[in-house]
């Protein structure tokens, strides 16, 4: 199948999750509370933080199996069990670790009720038994990656995503608020998550082939998957240290003021990412010239897409949080919301050249840069909180990314090419940043400046679209029409 055909279910298993959430977050808050939500929000954080324990693995496996599409089925099965075997212990380990940590900071960091706080200690022991079930479930979806098995594995994701928002939700509906019934019904989705991704892969690689692991094979994926580890801990702390800083400094419920609008940012990823990830396969097999192609192909493809969400959704963010949650919030939510949505567009460009390193098996390339970048921004984040608050966190954090961004092109030889296909691109962000922050009444003149603002870049996103695109629109627009 094409690039194409896959970046469609890529971004079809990742739809199903953000249209959950626009509707179960207001739910959530309204049975659980903002405290706990914040609280919540934290949990998942630091969930996805220990999953690193997989040491890079998915991301190795993927390029793994990728890399040896004519290689007899044995040597597939034993790279993957390998993959597993190691997983599930490093899982483990991380699991007993996430226990202490998660203990030891709810019990001392946090300033929350006595109630609240018997809640999370409660809850640390779920959190932990999820960490394996994270771990050999990357795996298992990097093996599907690699052998470009995107169908199978967005269905799963989908309805795994579902699973994992919809029954806390009835627990927390039905039961209760408590945390410590919530992580429980959060872990069981995980876990049956795991159970569908292990059935498709037996399908298609272990069948057949029993357990069979190499030390020879572990090696050659732990010297990939040790620097994707580097990039897996440093990475994760840049993104989620703002909100651990902001709910020691700030308090939990300012926590969650940072993390919806945050959140919803952060969910517009799953176009670079759909794109990326259904290039990693041909990447991996190919020389430096169609690596180029591909890579420009992907950073205009992306440019098109994320500039008119991200430009539509800065405007529209304060609006759309007071109908969603409440005015009150949209006033403390949206500043840091906006500001955090310009940098989540320009990290979306970063996703090529991060792809390109590492389908040229240069990890550790990546690795140095988020080294390079965590000093710079743990000052600059102290300093923006301390100073500006909420709205000083979110410019950190897109500071951040943009000198990410400006290493990442530069080692993967496309800093040029990629800073030719922002130019235009960042001029209708910058206008919507502009239109969003002037301190202007709604009235027509406000109307007036959004509607120009969004038929321009219609016009603009029309224009650029490819000549195929077009074609299927018009032919589905006049069936319509005739049907």
């Amino acid at each position: 199948m094409s690039i194409r055909t896959h970046t469609c279910y890529n971004l079809a298993g990742a739809a199903v999750p953000i249209l959950l959430s626009l509707v179960t977050i207001p739910i959530y808050i309204g049975a659980i509370g903002e405290a706990r939500y914040g609280i919540l929000a934290i949990a998942w954080l630091l969930m996805g933080y220990f999953s690193l324990f997989d040491l890079g693995m998915g991301r190795a496996v993927a390029q793994r199996v990728a890399s040896m599409r004519n290689a007899p089925e044995s040597e597939r099965a034993q790279a993957v069990w390998t993959a597993l075997v190691f997983t599930l212990v490093c899982g483990t380990i991380g699991g007993l670790l996430l226990w202490l940590v998660a203990t030891l900071s709810f019990e001392l960091a946090f300033t929350v009720t006595d109630e609240l706080r018997r809640e999370m200690l409660n809850a640390a022991g779920w959190m932990a038994l999820g960490i394996p079930l994270m771990t050999v479930s990357g795996v298992l979806a990097g093996a599907l990656q690699g052998a470009e098995r995107f169908r199978e594995l967005n269905i799963i994701v989908a309805v795994g995503s579902a699973l994992f928002q919809l029954l806390p939700l009835m627990v927390a509906l039905t039961i209760g608020p408590d945390l410590s019934y919530l992580l429980p019904a959060a872990i069981l989705a995980r876990l049956l998550s795991l159970t569908m991704l292990f059935a498709v892969c037996r399908n298609h690689f272990l069948s057949g082939h029993p357990i069979a692991t190499s030390v020879e094979t572990a090696l050659h994926l732990l010297r990939f998957g040790g620097w994707v580890t580097v990039t897996s801990v440093i990475g994760p702390i840049m993104v989620g240290f703002d909100r651990l800083a902001i709910g020691a400094v700030l308090g939990a419920k300012a926590v969650s003021h940072y993390s919806v609008p945050f959140q919803l940012a952060e969910r517009s990823g799953i176009i670079p990412t759909a794109v990326v990830s259904a290039l990693l396969p041909r990447l991996a097999g190919s020389d430096r010239v169609e690596t180029e192609r591909l890579a420009g192909e992907a950073l205009s493809a992306i440019g098109l897409a994320m500039t008119p969400l991200m430009g539509v959704g800065i405007v529209a963010l304060r609006e759309f949080l007071s109908v969603w949650l409440s005015p009150e919030f949209a006033s403390q939510a949206a500043l840091a919301g906006q500001i955090a949505f310009v940098g989540f567009w320009l990290n979306s460009f970063a996703k090529v050249p991060y792809m390109q390193l590492l389908a040229q098996k240069l990890p550790d390339i990546v690795a140095k840069c988020h080294l390079a970048e965590f000093v710079p921004y743990v000052l600059a984040l102290g300093v923006g909180l301390t100073l500006f608050g909420l709205p000083g966190a979110a410019a950190a954090f897109t500071l951040r990314v943009m000198l990410d961004f400006a290493l990442l092109a530069h080692f993967a030889g496309v800093l040029r090419q990629s800073l030719r296909s922002l130019v235009g691109p960042f001029s209708w962000i910058a206008a919507a940043f502009s239109i969003a922050v002037v301190p202007l009444d709604q009235g027509f003149l406000w109307f007036a400046i959004v509607a120009t603002y969004l038929v321009a870049i219609s016009i603009w996103t029309w224009l650029r679209s490819p000549p195929d695109l077009k074609t299927w629109l018009g032919a589905a627009l006049r069936s319509r029409h005739t049907g």
